[in-house]
């Protein structure tokens, strides 16, 4: 009776392929700067963007504010403001609606 043969190289162990090495590490670092992101500099990035948020609106209700003759120093000013953060709060719901199909 003949014995099979079989083509499998058994004189070397198995190892992790090279390019699977490869595409692990490059996912390994792809993992690591996610977490950096989300964990490190995102927070950093929100606390920007809000302050970069409040500095426009500031701005903003400077420039509306004083084209009506209201400075920024009168005692009108907060009133000024608080009636533009309404209007601003009424926008924003309206484009809520909207993309939500109800209007």
């Amino acid at each position: 009776m003949a014995k099979a043969t079989s083509n499998i190289d058994t004189s070397r162990p198995d190892r992790f392929p090279l390019p699977a090495t490869g595409y692990a590490l490059l996912f390994a670092a792809l993992a690591a700067y996610g977490l950096y992101a989300l964990l490190i500099s995102g927070p950093a990035m929100r606390d920007a963007a809000r302050a970069d948020l409040e500095r426009t609106i500031a701005d903003e209700n400077r420039q509306f504010c004083g084209a009506f003759g209201v400075s920024p120093t009168s005692a009108a000013f907060p009133a000024c403001s608080k009636e533009l953060a309404i209007i601003r709060q009424k926008q924003v719901d309206r484009d809520n609606a909207a993309a939500q199909g109800i209007l």
